[in-house]
């Protein structure tokens, strides 16, 4: 079983947005297919989690995603991009 690790280096130009990627579906070899994918936490460490992917098809491992706790607080400190709901109040309805 291999880790995801990006190709492009430290140096070189990367967006923040690109930085902490999940993945939603990958090759399982046992399906012979690309498959949806969920994510399990398998180990906390002293400077990192790492979290197993799990084919929903036949619960085969698939791929790890490592996660050090300073990229976890760096997406923490990030404001989400997510829209927030509305109020009711704030809602215009015919």
């Amino acid at each position: 079983m291999k880790s995801f690790k990006p190709s492009w280096g430290k140096n070189e130009m990367s967006t923040p947005q690109f930085e902490n990627l999940r993945a939603s579906s990958l090759y399982c070899n046992q399906c012979k297919t690309a498959m949806p994918v969920r994510e399990r936490l398998l180990l906390v460490l002293a400077d990192k989690e790492i979290y197993d992917y799990l084919c929903t098809g036949c619960a085969n491992s698939v791929g790890q995603r490592e996660v050090t706790f300073s990229e976890k607080r760096l997406a923490q400190a990030r404001p989400s991009r997510r829209k927030q709901a509305v109020p009711e109040s704030r809602l215009l309805l015919p």
